[in-house]
């Protein structure tokens, strides 16, 4: 079925298969009104795999309704900053942006959990907690005060744990190392000692190549490939266990959502579904080769010693009961995700991990 054909058969589905099955050709084309939106991404168009999403639902919008709702996307920069995205959303000034939630963790560190959080959900957790969770409805209620509604939008899936200049064999071998790496994940592993650095994606690599710092975490194999941080920081870390499944959103201001017709709001509903599986198959299916490549070219792969996974857990833990306390809505959202965590690797650890230990294990026999 193509893509058109099935999203209009899904926002009838959405309106209701009766009424849909009553209305007169003049009702259909009454509720197909021109709209002209803006939408700015928090990426550059070089990172075609994330601000690919932005573009897949802004083509699909515009066949589900023959043209009549128009979403033209920019990229980072192009209107507003990439990490200013939301802002815009919030006043007003462009009707949806798509971006990470967690960027915004300086306004409240409940913003984490929209993207991801240390030792979190991976990104099938995440989005079961998201649709049939409650997530998306306790995530919604939070995102009420800054006056948009979101929309899961993709996923990078478990992230790499970043380009490091020098090996990393002890919890010691932290201490003072400067590392491009911000959010709950810089405030994690500052408890380990690391200098947290804020380092834009286009300085990452002079920075490491003059050893202004000295390490840097990005997405994974698809996406660091493009900057060539394998020339100057040859030890490649994982998993970035702050990452474990990290989620983009499409924030839309309120006002602008709620003077939608239902049958547009049901098909941004749906399109925005779309891009979600959309990106992280594309993800799974990329970032093999390109593992592949990096290696050939000189990456050394390495997992974090499990000394210092252990600390950066329990460091993790600790930070996030001092934020509780001081934080109504961090401790209603974290808590949740904790519970619902301790509920999927129960099935995890039966199912998924024993099928694909199994597998790991055969393919390394051939």
């Amino acid at each position: 079925m193509k893509r058109r054909q099935f999203l209009k058969n899904s926002t009838v589905g959405a309106v209701g298969v009766a009424a849909a099955s009553t209305l007169a050709a003049p009702a259909i084309a009454q509720s197909q009104p021109k709209v002209a939106w803006r939408l700015t991404s928090s990426f550059p168009k070089s990172l075609d795999t994330i601000f690919g999403g932005a573009e897949t639902l802004s083509k699909a919008v515009a066949e589900a309704t023959d043209g009549n709702f128009q979403i033209q996307v920019f990229a980072a920069g192009e209107l507003v900053p990439g990490l200013q995205a939301a802002d815009a959303v919030t006043n007003g000034t462009l009707e949806m942006c798509h971006t990470c939630s967690y960027y915004y963790v300086g306004k409240d560190p409940a913003f984490a959990f929209g993207t991801a959080a240390p030792f979190g959900l991976n990104a099938r957790q995440l989005n079961a907690w998201f649709y049939h969770g409650g997530g998306n409805e306790l995530l919604n209620q939070f995102y009420d005060k800054y006056n948009y509604v979101a929309f899961p939008a993709g996923n990078t899936g478990t992230q790499m744990g970043g380009w490091f200049r020098k090996e990393i064999k002890t919890v010691a071998d932290l201490n003072g190392l400067k590392m491009r790496i911000a959010g709950l994940a810089g405030r994690v592993m500052a408890k380990l000692g690391v200098v947290p650095q804020v380092v834009a994606g286009g300085d990452i690599y002079p920075a490491l190549e003059k050893g202004t710092i000295d390490a840097a975490e990005w997405v994974g194999p698809y996406d660091d490939e493009k900057l060539g941080f394998y020339k100057v920081a040859p030890h490649y870390y994982y998993p970035g266990w702050w990452e474990g499944g990290a989620a983009l959103h499409f924030f839309i201001n309120k006002q602008k959502w709620a003077e939608l017709p239902k049958n547009y709001q049901a098909i941004l509903t749906s399109t925005a579904a779309m891009v979600n599986v959309d990106m992280q198959a594309k993800y799974d299916a990329r970032n093999p080769a390109a593992l592949k490549r990096l290696v050939q070219a000189g990456a050394q792969l390495h997992p974090f010693p499990a000394e210092v996974m252990d600390a950066s857990f329990k460091a993790a833990t600790e930070l996030y009961a001092d934020i509780s306390k001081e934080n109504e809505w961090f401790k209603k959202i974290h808590d949740a995700v904790v519970s619902f965590r301790s509920d999927e690797y129960l099935w995890w650890q039966i199912a998924e991990f024993g099928f694909d230990a199994f597998m790991i294990r055969a393919r390394s026999r051939g």
